[in-house]
């Protein structure tokens, strides 16, 4: 009976030890799961803040991505129109230099200006073609100076017969072929001047037909920019053609 007693003495005393040795383990756990549920409070209160200091994306962020794709086709039209800017000429450009073009082309001022021009060159090559002018004297003056050496060479002692024959030959030569070319050349001379004198008398019509010049360069500069214009106007519609709506 004794030794029962004294048995149930030994375990109770086993037992408290053993609860003694237990119980700072049961409190070191009770407040690792206190820390932990502390921390995941903490963590769910500042969710987008602490998510953005470890540099993962918040849900709401990923869930609002949507949003700023559907600005992606406006950017991307934004690109094209400045590639578009780049890659194609200045049409304003080209539409002041056309419209300028045109003035001048259609301006009377002008036309009289070159019709003035023309009968100034006429008139002077008239003068030097004309019956007493510079051409008409050319060939006499040729002539009279191969004939004057011919004089001279059959009065002269300086040379030997033989040579004094030589030189007589080429210079006789020189005065048929001078004289042939002369021919030519006055024949061209009257050609010309009488040409001259119909361009003097046509003026008015030659006014016109270079009116009708200016006209037809006119009407491809008007051309030359319509193309232009419609090229400009194909690029845009195809541009804003592509330009939709996300999601449609």
């Amino acid at each position: 009976m004794l030794r029962l007693v004294v048995s149930g003495l030994v375990v109770s005393r086993s037992f408290a030890a053993m609860a003694s040795r237990l119980r700072p383990v049961a409190m070191l756990a009770a407040a690792v799961v206190l820390s932990a549920g502390l921390s995941l409070a903490a963590l769910s209160a500042a969710g987008p803040a602490a998510a953005q200091a470890t540099g993962q994306t918040p849900p709401q962020a990923q869930a609002g991505r949507g949003g700023a794709d559907a600005v992606t086709p406006v950017e991307e039209y934004a690109k094209q129109v400045e590639e578009l800017k780049k890659g194609y000429p200045d049409l304003g450009k080209r539409i002041e230099e056309s419209a300028r073009t045109i003035d001048e082309m259609s301006d009377v001022g002008t036309a009289r200006k070159e019709i003035e021009e023309l009968r100034a060159v006429v008139a002077g090559l008239l003068g030097a073609v004309s019956d007493n002018g510079t051409v008409s004297q050319l060939g006499a003056k040729a002539l009279a100076h191969g004939r004057g050496k011919l004089k001279s060479i059959e009065q002269d002692a300086r040379f030997k017969p033989e040579e004094r024959e030589f030189l007589l030959d080429q210079w006789r030569r020189l005065v048929a072929e001078t004289e042939r070319a002369t021919e030519d050349l006055e024949s061209a001379r009257k050609e010309f001047a009488d040409l001259l004198r119909t361009l003097q008398t046509r003026e008015d019509f030659i006014d016109e037909l270079m009116q009708v010049r200016r006209a037809t360069e006119a009407l491809a500069v008007m051309r030359n920019l319509t193309r232009e214009i419609r090229d400009a106007s194909s690029k845009l519609k195809s541009l804003i053609g592509g330009l939709k709506p996300p999601g449609v």
